[in-house]
């Protein structure tokens, strides 16, 4: 197993030069769509847990994101009309966005609220794809397109990775489930063919096997994390030897081939700081965005503010309660 683990990481470094996919697009739902390869390489999708909670996508490019309505390029939440009436109940405090596209090359939007529910939806026209409501006591925090279909999630509160046979339908239920303690995220990784998840004390890799209908997981490398409370796991976009890390101390660089973290990246001293609940680089630009807690917002957990890094900045929407902003493209790597 150990062999065959190393044989996958070592592609990566033939890989490297070959990461050119164009970045997938998106487009206006409060407006006239465009067409969905329109370039997106500029927005942001932040989960806004205020007043119900949406997906919320902003255009970076605009300074002000309260006061120029042309900073929302898109928005959306479950609701009977675009075929969540079973699921909506899971729907509160929106924890992950993410943009992927399908089998078929179509974009879709993966979210998961702490509330229990599971989703993924069309882009941009907001139809159900496939959903579950995993429970609140489980308290979704991540969630992640497998490549046959199927769907991964992970539940800090449950203690949780799970592969969801999506592929099988529109309401599939059926899972296979893997403890981690507090599982915040998860991330599949095209070039080493590994689902990596976080949780508390430790970055693991999992292999995922068996069928689309009947998956399994099994337990490649496990890495202790440099400091606790394991929270962020997104990739470096321009390397795939790294890995973005957050926890509860500090943000972090993972190097797969060498198994080691390190705070020596670009831009560290103004990045790596505590209670950074997201982190991710452009994969077009390089610029770096981050969500931390800020005082006076209505949780411990949520910012109105997406703050920006090479070059500095920060974008604020007025009342809203940021948990996760995300650059919105489809690429894992």
């Amino acid at each position: 197993m150990k062999h065959r683990f190393l044989v996958r990481l070592g592609l990566l470094a033939a890989g490297v030069m070959a990461l050119a996919s164009p970045v997938a697009g998106a487009s206006p739902a409060e407006r006239q769509p465009v067409s969905a390869s329109h370039a997106s390489f500029s927005w942001v999708v932040g989960t806004d847990q205020s007043n119900g909670g949406r997906i919320a996508v902003f255009d970076q490019r605009v300074a002000d994101w309260s006061a120029d309505d042309s900073a929302l390029r898109w928005s959306w939440r479950p609701s009977a009309a675009n075929g969540f009436a079973d699921a909506q109940p899971g729907w509160s405090n929106p924890s992950e966005a993410r943009l992927r596209t399908d089998r078929a090359g179509r974009p879709v939007l993966l979210t998961a609220a702490s509330g229990g529910l599971l989703a993924m939806v069309d882009y941009p026209s907001g139809r159900k794809r496939w959903a579950v409501n995993a429970g609140g006591p489980a308290n979704p925090h991540a969630v992640e397109l497998l490549p046959n279909g199927n769907v991964a999630a992970a539940a800090s509160t449950g203690g949780w990775v799970r592969v969801y046979t999506a592929s099988q339908g529109p309401d599939s239920a059926n899972y296979v489930e893997f403890p981690l303690k507090t599982a915040h995220g998860v991330l599949w990784d095209p070039l080493g063919g590994l689902l990596w998840t976080i949780g508390h004390d430790h970055l693991v890799a999992l292999r995922v096997g068996g069928t689309a209908a009947a998956p399994t997981l099994t337990e490649v490398r496990r890495v202790a994390l440099p400091s606790a409370d394991g929270h962020d796991l997104q990739p470096v976009y321009g390397d795939p030897n790294r890995l973005w890390i957050t926890t509860g101390s500090g943000v972090y660089q993972y190097r797969k081939l060498s198994n080691s973290f390190s705070t020596g990246f670009r831009g560290a001293d103004r990045i790596n700081r505590p209670a950074v609940k997201a982190v991710g680089n452009n994969p077009v630009t390089g610029q770096v965005l981050e969500t931390t807690p800020k005082q006076g917002c209505r949780t411990t957990w949520c910012t109105d503010t997406v703050d920006l890094f090479q070059p500095a900045g920060q974008r604020t929407r007025t009342g809203a309660e940021f948990y996760k902003a995300r650059w919105w493209t489809p690429r894992y790597q």
